[in-house]
């Protein structure tokens, strides 16, 4: 009891100073008065250098941030096992996600440029165990000059205007564009293909532990405007892996589409998936994109610049980008056609009038016999394209009565 009164009186003088590290003498110099029973009493040891000022210092061999790993303490952090995983069930829950918390950092780099071997230098070098040394200052303020660099364009990057295509709302992903995919594992790049979001939605799943589950999942298309285009689906928890994961495997899936002259698609397509049916139509020079917006956005990434597309029935954006990839990659060339039948490909246009031109002939012997009923194809023609053409449809408008102004 007189050691714990003689120490409180001492804590009454002076400062106390705790650092959890461990237990170890503190020198100080001159005369010093060296207190054991009360390292024994409270795991501490005091050293008085005058009767005012008293230094208490405390420390800790461990605790939990240097027994444990760092994938333990983030499962901590994120409670992703255990009855944290139930808690939050539901749509409204919000997933926490892990942090790269070394980011725009390295481990051992400061302002004053030291070398410390083990974390920004070499231990041993050309046979040599590496001692402490110091960047010359040119060096240091290179580096600091990089690093700063790096940290505005993040900045910009994060304050960037997200670039829309035209006809998708401000609130919906379609019509993002995207960084070009990752480099593939030969060290090939993907810096002429461009990436556009076609859907980004949310989707559950129940499951036993957690309920209801929720995952994002992205369509994107990727092009490089000659005629190579591909589309995939992503998933996962966030919408950034969603996005990345979508690219990297439509660059893995790619499709090459002919083009007609190097605008257009070579003959009018018809096509069904599932309930989703397009009508694509070929068209001249200066027509443009009248079509979904889904389909300009993929007809820019393949490098079609004139066509008409009109899609009936559901307008589900998967089954219009399926659809629509499995009729242009199913379309024939001229010189297939011509091939196939036997015969000449001749092609009617307005300023040659009646005159047909020949655009493909038969690699092999022209055939004498006419064409098979049961090969011509049954194209079923559109009663508005027709009453069009014959001149017959009139606009809703014709005979309403305006007022004078």
């Amino acid at each position: 009891m007189a050691a714990v009164a003689a120490f409180g009186r001492a804590c009454s003088y002076g400062a106390f100073r705790a650092a959890w590290r461990g237990f170890s003498s503190v020198p100080v110099k001159g005369s010093c008065c060296l207190y054991s029973s009360l390292v024994r009493a409270f795991q501490t040891q005091c050293s008085i250098s005058a009767p005012w000022n008293v230094t208490v210092e405390q420390r800790r061999q461990s605790s939990f941030f240097n027994t444990l790993t760092a994938d333990e303490l983030w499962k901590g952090a994120l409670a992703e096992t255990g009855v944290g995983v139930k808690k939050g069930r539901g749509k409204r829950r919000k997933k926490k996600l892990r942090k790269n918390l070394n980011r725009g950092q390295e481990i051992g780099e400061g302002r004053s440029g030291f070398l410390w071997p083990g974390l920004n230098a070499p231990v041993i070098e050309s046979g040599r165990v590496q001692a402490v040394t110091q960047r010359k200052k040119e060096e240091r303020e290179r580096i600091q000059s990089e690093i700063v660099q790096q940290r505005d364009a993040w900045e910009k990057k994060r304050k960037i205007k997200v670039k829309r295509e035209g006809g998708w709302s401000g609130s919906c992903w379609g019509g993002v564009i995207l960084d070009p995919p990752d480099p593939g594992p030969n060290g090939e790049t993907y810096e002429d293909f461009e990436t556009r979001v076609i859907e980004v939605k949310n989707v559950f799943c129940m499951k036993a532990k957690e309920g209801r589950k929720k995952s994002i999942r992205a369509l994107v298309a990727v092009g490089n405007g000659k005629g190579a285009a591909g589309f995939a689906m992503g998933k996962a928890g966030d919408r950034m892996n969603a996005l990345r994961k979508a690219k990297n495997k439509a660059i893995r899936c790619l499709h090459f589409i002919e083009l007609y002259q190097n605008h257009t698609i070579y003959h009018d397509i018809t096509v069904r998936f599932k309930s989703t049916a397009i009508r694509m139509k070929k068209q001249n020079k200066g027509y443009g994109l009248r079509c979904h917006r889904a389909i300009i956005t993929i007809c820019k990434l393949i490098g079609i610049k004139d066509m008409y597309a009109k899609v009936s029935g559901s307008k589900n954006l998967i089954n219009i980008t399926r659809a629509l990839f499995k009729g242009l990659t199913q379309q024939e060339t001229h010189q297939q056609l011509a091939n196939q039948k036997s015969l000449y490909v001749v092609e009617f246009r307005e300023e040659q009038g009646p005159l047909p031109i020949v655009v493909a002939l038969p690699e092999g012997t022209v055939r004498e016999d006419p064409e098979p009923e049961d090969e011509v194809p049954d194209t079923k023609l559109e009663w508005s394209e027709v009453k069009e053409a014959q001149g017959m449809k009139k606009s809703p408008w014709a005979n309403v009565r305006r007022a004078a102004c």
